[in-house]
């Protein structure tokens, strides 16, 4: 990076801690800390919404996905849409109304304080382990950079992040996560405008879209209906609708948002804003993965993304070699584009086939990286840095890599908040010691994010070898959120449920996810489908067992 780049990402990061810290005058109650005092506009609270899910991963591991498999995984926003709309009617008044500062607290008033506590718990699990994933995002950019150790790079940026949400609280989270959201856009923008004036003389965006299609990136719906396909229409509408239910509506991250917001009809609207922005950013971040594929059919690629394994690797004869075919096979390529984009159909064909000839040879240099270095390496999370790195102008580097850290800290920030809070609200201020002052709260707030924010880094060590980072965040939701969305039908819906259905229905959606993840081939997005429907029917069968009265708070209750 040069001398420009470098000042605008420190003037970037410098920036962002000054203005997280300068929030602290705001949070010095605990509605003001964990709610913002319920003061939000639904447009900040929205982008808060968006930024929230728009991590590093996002534009580090979606991207990358795009190169590897193209458009395909855009099916799996397909059931936002709808979930949006059926928690505007159901979830966001109900929770406003409630007065509530975590979604658990009223299941403690619908069953016991067992249900509450164990929904927390798997809450606190489910994002402890999210946010050591998103913070590996960007700590892999900053290896790459800096030449940095990757572990002292993921505790770098985590905790630079729980410095500003340590002191700001959520007023810092979501009035930070604002204005990153508007770097981000214009990051994105410039690096589209930039990728495609790099194409070759003669070559326009339609003709690299054009390659792309040849080999199916451009593929958006597929109509298959298997368990076992991970990214399908049917995964997205249903799998995807489930999940992005017990994402926005059982998951503290998320409903935290919402409640913040001024009033319930501003809640409603900050979410139907991501209900049909998520789409189209999503689309256009996968288009940005595809054409940096469309610009290595012109331009040779490296032989693997991750700088450090080809510098441990090139001492050796036999890499040497693989090299060599790789050089020789990329060149093959780039003719067989050329000529498709120039002569057309004619030359179809051939091209396909050099792409597979290709193919064939970086999969010699990772099964060689793989067998001398490192079993479990997957460079897909650093194809849209090293590109960056590698072929964008001065300046325009140092903008993305803000960008890149933009996308991690508005996530980071609001996964450790709400982390925090529910662990002082549910367990802390429940459990423990529930008449105390609101200063004392808050500095017990600030001293679990703290520690959260720990866990969290050691959690991104073990993240970033796990493959495409974009599908590990969401695998490890897809653990917990359809199950934490079955106690909610539950005390929402099944009047007849008790708190020991609730309590061991969990408990069995759970132990269903986990069971379909070791034993079956079904994919990550119907887990969530599995954890709803088993925690609804144990639930429901163990309650017909309990004659006790049910608490009748589920009157108030929303349908789903």
């Amino acid at each position: 990076m040069k001398a420009l780049d470098w000042a605008i990402v420190v003037a970037y990061l410098a920036y962002v801690i000054w203005d997280g810290i300068r929030m602290t005058k705001h949070s010095s109650s605990k509605e003001g800390y964990f709610l913002a005092n319920r003061s939000l506009p639904w447009w900040a609270v929205g982008l808060s919404v968006m930024a929230t899910q728009l991590s590093a991963i996002t534009l580090v591991g979606t991207t990358g996905q795009a190169y590897n498999d193209g458009m395909r995984f855009i099916q799996f926003y397909y059931g936002l849409p709808l979930a949006m709309i059926i928690l505007c009617v159901t979830v966001v008044p109900f929770f406003s109304r409630a007065q509530v500062f975590t979604a658990y607290e009223y299941l403690e008033k619908r069953f016991d304080v067992r249900v509450r506590t164990l929904t927390s718990f798997f809450f606190l699990i489910s994002r402890g382990l999210g946010v050591g994933t998103i913070i590996s995002a960007p700590s892999i950019v900053l290896s790459i950079v800096f030449g940095w150790n990757l572990i002292a790079t993921i505790f770098a940026i985590g905790l630079s992040t729980t410095i500003y949400t340590v002191f700001g609280g959520v007023q810092a989270v979501t009035w930070t996560d604002v204005k990153q959201m508007f770097i981000i856009f214009f990051g994105l923008a410039v690096v589209l405008v930039v990728i495609v004036a790099s194409f070759p003389a003669g070559v326009t965006m339609m003709d690299g879209l054009t390659l792309a299609g040849s080999l199916g990136k451009l593929e958006t719906v597929d109509t298959t209906f298997s368990l076992t396909e991970k990214y399908t229409l049917w995964s997205g509408l249903i799998g995807g609708l489930f999940l992005m239910l017990g994402y926005f509506g059982c998951d503290q991250s998320q409903v935290q948002r919402f409640l913040t917001a001024k009033s319930v009809d501003e809640g409603r609207t900050s979410l139907l804003m991501s209900a049909f922005l998520k789409i189209p950013m999503q689309f256009l971040i996968l288009l940005i993965g595809v054409l940096v594929f469309v610009f290595y059919q012109f331009n040779a690629p490296p032989i693997v993304f991750n700088a450090n394994e080809i510098a441990k690797a090139q001492g050796d004869a036999r890499f040497q070699t693989i090299e060599q075919t790789y050089a020789a096979a990329h060149a093959e390529r780039r003719d067989a584009a050329v000529l498709f984009s120039n002569e057309g159909d004619a030359h179809r064909q051939a091209y396909i086939e050099a792409d597979k000839k290709f193919n064939e040879s970086r999969k010699q240099a990772v099964a060689f990286v793989k067998e001398t270095s490192n079993p479990s390496f997957n460079d897909v999370n650093y194809v849209f840095p090293t590109f960056v790195l590698q072929n964008m102008p001065m300046g325009v580097i140092g903008l993305l890599i803000a960008a890149i850290f933009a996308a991690a800290m508005s996530s980071i920030a609001a996964e450790l908040n709400a982390l925090a809070t529910a662990t002082t609200i549910d367990f802390y201020r429940r459990l423990y010691k529930p008449e105390a002052t609101d200063t004392h709260y808050v500095a017990i707030g600030r001293i679990t994010t703290f520690i959260w924010g720990i866990f969290a880094c050691i959690v991104a060590i073990f993240a970033s070898n796990l493959g495409s980072l974009i599908e590990v965040v969401n695998k490890f939701g897809s653990f917990f959120y359809g199950s934490l969305l079955g106690v909610f039908v539950l005390a929402f819906v099944v009047k007849r449920a008790r708190a020991r259905g609730a309590f061991f229905g969990l408990l069995f959606g759970i132990a269903s996810v986990w069971v379909a993840s070791w034993y079956t081939n079904i994919e990550f997005l119907w887990f969530n489908v599995i954890g709803c429907v088993v925690t609804v029917i144990a639930g429901y069968l163990i309650s017909l067992t309990d004659r006790s009265d049910v608490n009748r708070e589920e009157a108030d209750a929303p349908s789903l």
